[in-house]
C-alpha cells in the first residue's frame, strides 16, 4: 500500500522548532494578527503543508481560498521563474507592460456577461473593493452605497466601512465613511424575517425598497450595492436562487452599480470562473483577488466599459498588476483551463457536501451544510430547534482537527470552511473529511461525557434527604430531561445546570 504523504505527525504541536518561531513572533510582529493556530510553516506542495518540525498536514484552508491551482504548482513557480529574470517592476501606471495589458484583456473576456468590459490591477482585494467604490461614485455622481449584514470587504477605511462580519473590524477606528447602509444578507438558514424560501418572495431584497428607500435612503444617492454572490467571512453562506438576479433587478430600477465582490468565492472556486454565473447575472463591477495569482498579490477590478469613465490619474496604483504577479495570474488561468479544476470543483465538492449531509443526520453539533464547488460551511450549533451559536464548540473541532493534521478556518460566528485548492483529489478530500469526522466525533463525546457528569449530579438532587418536605422529584427530573433530539444537549446542560442551583 502506497504510504500517505499527509497527514503525517511526527513531532508536538507546536513542536520545539515552532516554539522559537512563536516567542519571536510574540516580541517582533503586530499583535492584531490573530493566528488561528500555532502552525510554522517552512514549505508547501500541492494540499500538503510541512512545518518546521517536519509534520505534514492536508490543506483545506488554501491561505483563505488565495492557493487556487496548490501551493507552488510547477506551471506557476516556472511562469515565476521566468519572469523574474526578465522584468520584476514597471509601474504599469506610468508605462505600458504587455503583461498588464494582456491579463486586463483575458479578464474582460472572462467577465461574465456579454458587455464590453476594461480592467484595473491591483494588489490586493480591500484595493479592487476601493477602486470600486471610487468608480461608482465617479461614475453616478453619486455618494451613498449599500452593503449586507456579514459581509467581509476587506479593512481599509473604504471596504472596512462596506464590512460588518465582526465589530472589532471597526472599534477603535470610527469615524468610518460616511452614507454607508447594511441590509439583511439572503441566509435562509437564519432568516430574520422568519421566512421560508421561496414563499418569503425574498422579503430581505424587498427591504432595501420597501425600508430603507422609502425611510432613510434616497435610492437616488445610491452609487452601488455591494454584495459578495457567496459570504465569505459572514459563513459561507450561499443565498437563495432568485436572490442575486432581484439585486440587480432593483439596481437597474434606480441606475445603481452592481458590484459583485468576487474576492473569496472568484476564479472557479464555485465550479464557475465567476460565482455570479451561477445565478446568470452580469454585474457593474466586479472585484477578483485571492485566487487569481495562487498566492501572488494581485487583484483586479473589471467593470463595464460604459461605467469605466474616469480620466487619466483618477486612480492609480505603483506595485498594481506587477509583471512577476501578472505572469502568475496568467500561469493559474492556464491551469484552471487546462486541467479541469472548475469541474474538479464542481465534482469534489458535490461529493463532500453529500458526505457532510449525510454525517449531519447523526451529528449533534451539525445544524447546516452548504456550499458550491470547494466553497462549503458547516455550521454548529448546540440546538438544531434554537439554532444556537456553537461557538466554543467550533473552535474545539478546528483545534483537534488541526492536531490530527488537518487545517480548516472558521468563518461567521459558528461555522468552519472548507476551502481546498481546486485540484485536491477525492482520496485526499476523503481523508480530510475522516479527520473532520473524528474530530467533531471527538468534541461530541466530551459533550456526552459533560452531560453524564451533570445527569449524576442531578440524580444526587432529585434523591438528597436534604431537599424540603414535598419535593416532587418526578418533577425535577422531568424539568432537566432531554427531548431526545440529538441537537439539544447544549440545552439539557444548561437546564441542568439552572436546575441544580435551584435544587440547592
Amino acid at each position: 500500500m502506497k504510504k500517505r504523504k499527509a497527514p503525517h505527525l511526527v513531532e508536538s504541536i507546536p513542536g520545539p522548532n515552532a516554539e522559537k518561531y512563536l516567542a519571536q513572533n510574540e516580541a517582533f510582529v503586530s499583535g492584531s494578527l490573530p493566528h488561528v493556530y500555532p502552525l510554522v510553516v517552512k514549505k508547501a506542495q500541492g494540499c500538503i503543508v510541512e512545518d518546521v518540525d517536519g509534520n505534514r498536514y492536508l490543506d483545506f484552508a488554501s491561505g483563505i481560498a488565495v492557493c487556487s491551482t496548490g501551493h507552488c504548482h510547477p506551471k506557476v513557480v516556472e511562469a515565476i521563474k521566468s519572469q523574474t529574470e526578465k522584468l520584476i517592476h514597471i509601474c504599469g501606471a506610468d508605462f505600458y507592460d504587455p503583461q498588464y495589458i494582456s491579463l486586463a484583456e483575458r479578464l474582460a473576456k472572462l467577465a461574465p456577461g456579454d458587455s464590453p468590459k476594461k480592467v484595473f490591477l491591483g494588489n490586493s482585494g480591500a484595493e479592487a473593493v476601493e477602486a470600486a467604490l471610487k468608480l461608482a461614485r465617479y461614475h453616478t455622481g453619486r455618494s451613498h452605497a449599500i452593503a449586507f449584514f456579514g459581509a467581509f470587504h476587506g479593512r481599509t477605511l473604504g471596504a472596512v466601512s462596506l464590512t460588518a462580519s465582526k465589530p472589532i473590524y471597526h472599534k477603535g477606528f470610527g469615524p468610518l465613511l460616511p452614507s454607508v447602509t447594511h441590509a439583511p444578507y439572503g441566509y435562509c438558514y437564519r432568516c430574520p424575517y422568519n421566512l421560508t424560501h421561496p414563499e418569503c418572495d425574498l422579503a430581505c431584497v424587498d427591504y432595501i425598497e420597501n425600508t430603507l428607500f422609502a425611510h432613510t435612503i434616497d435610492p437616488t444617492e445610491v452609487a452601488a450595492i455591494f454584495v459578495e454572490p457567496i459570504q465569505g467571512e459572514g459563513g459561507y453562506i450561499v443565498p437563495p436562487a432568485g436572490w442575486l438576479a432581484k439585486i440587480r433587478a432593483l439596481c437597474d430600477r434606480y441606475g445603481i452599480m452592481l458590484v459583485d465582490d468576487e474576492v473569496q468565492a472568484g476564479i472557479g472556486r464555485t465550479g464557475k470562473m465567476f460565482a455570479a454565473e451561477h445565478w446568470n447575472v452580469e454585474p457593474d463591477i466586479i472585484c477578483s483577488a485571492k485566487a487569481l495569482g495562487s498566492g501572488m498579490p494581485i487583484s483586479a477590478m473589471i467593470a463595464k466599459e460604459e461605467v469605466m469613465t474616469w480620466p487619466p490619474g483618477a486612480h492609480g496604483s505603483t506595485y498594481g498588476g506587477n509583471p512577476v504577479a501578472c505572469a502568475a495570474a496568467h500561469a493559474t488561468l492556464d491551469v484552471i483551463e487546462e486541467e479541469g479544476l472548475t469541474e474538479n470543483a464542481t465534482r469534489v465538492g458535490g461529493e463532500l457536501v453529500r458526505k457532510l449531509q449525510d454525517l449531519q443526520k447523526s451529528s449533534q453539533l451539525i445544524g447546516d451544510v452548504r456550499g458550491l464547488g470547494l466553497m462549503i460551511g458547516v455550521e454548529l450549533v448546540t440546538d438544531t430547534i434554537s439554532k444556537q451559536r456553537a461557538k466554543k464548540e467550533v473552535e474545539k473541532v478546528i483545534q483537534e482537527s488541526f492536531q490530527r493534521g488537518l487545517i480548516t478556518l472558521p468563518c461567521g460566528p459558528n461555522t468552519i470552511r472548507f476551502a481546498p485548492p481546486l485540484n485536491i483529489t477525492v482520496d485526499e478530500m476523503n481523508v480530510a473529511y475522516d479527520i473532520f469526522a473524528e474530530a467533531l466525533a471527538y468534541v461530541e463525546s466530551e459533550m456526552s461525557e459533560a452531560l453524564r457528569d451533570l445527569t449524576s449530579s442531578l440524580h444526587d438532587v432529585a434523591v438528597s434527604p436534604d431537599q424540603p418536605p414535598g419535593t416532587d422529584r418526578r418533577s425535577l427530573n422531568y424539568r432537566i430531561r432531554p427531548s431526545g433530539n440529538t441537537g439539544d444537549l447544549r440545552s439539557f446542560w444548561v437546564r441542568g445546570q439552572e436546575t441544580l442551583r435551584t435544587a440547592g
